[in-house]
């Protein structure tokens, strides 16, 4: 157990007198250093509170009321165990992993999906002491009906897109996407970058789907979800597969990731955007390789981000960086020195997006926090609550890219100015649709005539 000084309350003093109560649901606005039991704030409090003894925000146990009387304060030490939990109460519920286990990976815990009937934890029984073996990447095969994904989503730039693979073994911690994998009955945590699948199919898909006679062509976003070149696309090659079928139609496609596996299928993209039907956007967060070695340990390191910026940029492809996410009091400084890397590598158009917390992410996010930056958690919450009405997201549309309140504008205004500064988006990169060429089906028969 954590020594008590770990422990700390809100606004709260000793009571001589302590009773028990009916289990309470967690409220969710109280501070994230503690939660109650089975018992309210009102169960710790003096006869006569002083206004010294509510002044402080944080009060430790070692530093309780004066006031108080000695009996209750032996009453609060000798039931403080079962009434406050610590500091780290998901490390003391059994949802983090050990450390070796998880190395290599993002998430730090594994808590099971939104729909699942019952909660499961691993415990242990004492018979077996051998040490589990580290987490490797399963990957199983997928076989959809259709690739294509469409969306009528007002505050985006496209109406579909492709996601050759659910899951990503890059393991960005703040990926938005990991709610997702609640739907196939696996963890948004660990299992979201630990159990993979795979859609071989996609390229034959596409080629049907475009060659339908009622399609109409429009930009096919590429990695907004799941990143299309995360480390299993070095075997499958399904990603290639999807741009030779684009490139064959002429169809136009804008590519998001952090990988610079990209490079490989610069010999695809190079000719396509000659023609103006492909451009590229590296997601940049940090230049710090530690914090982006935690943050999101299998994706390319910044060193590299920026080298494929170049190489990109080298070859004709319209290169946009995206500083994303920017995520306040860990990464928000390097707001201008990401700009200033990114477009002395080649890039000439640029985009920001503030954390987003949807669902799960957001406790997968602060237990990350909690274990790899425990001074600045609070911190961090607190500006991000800032940044979205008091909450730890809001999902409206318009909102959720940017945030609201000062410190979002404020982050807004240090990007426009520093990418106005370079020569950022003094151009902006139109994809065509008119070079769209529709290949004819093979006949099912031959012509009698």
């Amino acid at each position: 157990m954590a020594p008590f000084n770990t422990y700390s309350l809100r606004r709260m003093a000793a009571d001589e007198r302590v009773s028990e109560r009916a289990p309470q649901v967690r409220d969710d606005s109280a501070p994230e250093e503690f939660a109650f039991d089975s018992f309210g704030p009102d169960d710790f409090r003096t006869e006569a509170p002083t206004p010294a003894d509510l002044a402080p925000a944080d009060l430790a146990l070692a530093d309780l009321a004066p006031s108080a009387s000695a009996s209750a304060k032996s009453a609060f030490a000798g039931r403080a165990r079962l009434r406050i939990t610590p500091a780290d109460p998901v490390a003391s519920a059994g949802h983090r992993l050990d450390p070796e286990r998880r190395r290599g990976r993002g998430a730090t815990i594994n808590p099971d999906g939104r729909f699942e009937p019952a909660i499961r934890v691993p415990d242990d029984d004492g018979w077996d002491k051998d040490e589990l073996p580290p987490l490797k990447t399963e990957l199983s095969i997928e076989r959809p009906r259709t690739i294509i994904t469409r969306n009528d989503s007002p505050d985006i730039s496209f109406d579909r897109s492709i996601n050759p693979y659910r899951g990503c073994e890059h393991g960005c911690v703040y990926c938005f996407a990991r709610p997702s994998h609640a739907y196939l009955g696996l963890s948004p945590g660990l299992d979201f970058e630990t159990k993979l699948s795979a859609k071989p199919d996609a390229p034959q898909l596409l080629e049907r789907e475009l060659s339908a006679a009622s399609y109409e062509p429009r930009t096919i976003a590429i990695g907004t979800n799941t990143d299309a070149y995360q480390p299993i696309e070095r075997k499958m090659l399904i990603m290639r597969g999807i741009l030779e079928v684009l490139q064959r139609f002429n169809h136009p496609v804008g590519i998001v990731t952090k990988s610079a596996l990209v490079q490989r299928d610069i010999d695809i993209l190079a000719p396509m955007a000659a023609k103006g039907l492909a451009k590229v956007a590296i997601s940049l967060t940090t230049l710090d390789p530690k914090l982006a070695r935690s943050m999101e340990p299998r994706a390319a390191s910044p060193a590299r981000r920026l080298e494929t910026i170049r190489k990109l940029t080298e070859a004709g492809i319209p290169v946009t960086v995206l500083v994303a996410p920017l995520i306040p009091a860990l990464n928000d400084h390097e707001i201008e020195r990401i700009l200033d890397a990114a477009y002395a590598a080649g890039a000439r158009e640029a985009g920001y997006v503030l954390l987003r917390l949807p669902l799960e992410v957001r406790d997968l996010m602060q237990d990350w926090l909690m274990t790899h930056h425990p001074d600045k958690y609070r911190h961090v919450m607190a500006l991000v609550r800032s940044t979205r009405g008091g909450k730890d997201y809001d999902a409206n549309w318009g909102q959720r890219q940017v945030g609201s309140g000062p410190y979002a504008w404020m982050i807004g205004r240090r990007f426009e100015v520093a990418a106005e500064r370079l020569g950022f988006n003094l151009k902006r990169t139109k994809l065509k649709t008119s070079l769209f060429v529709k290949q004819e089906k093979e006949k099912a028969q031959l012509s009698l005539f």
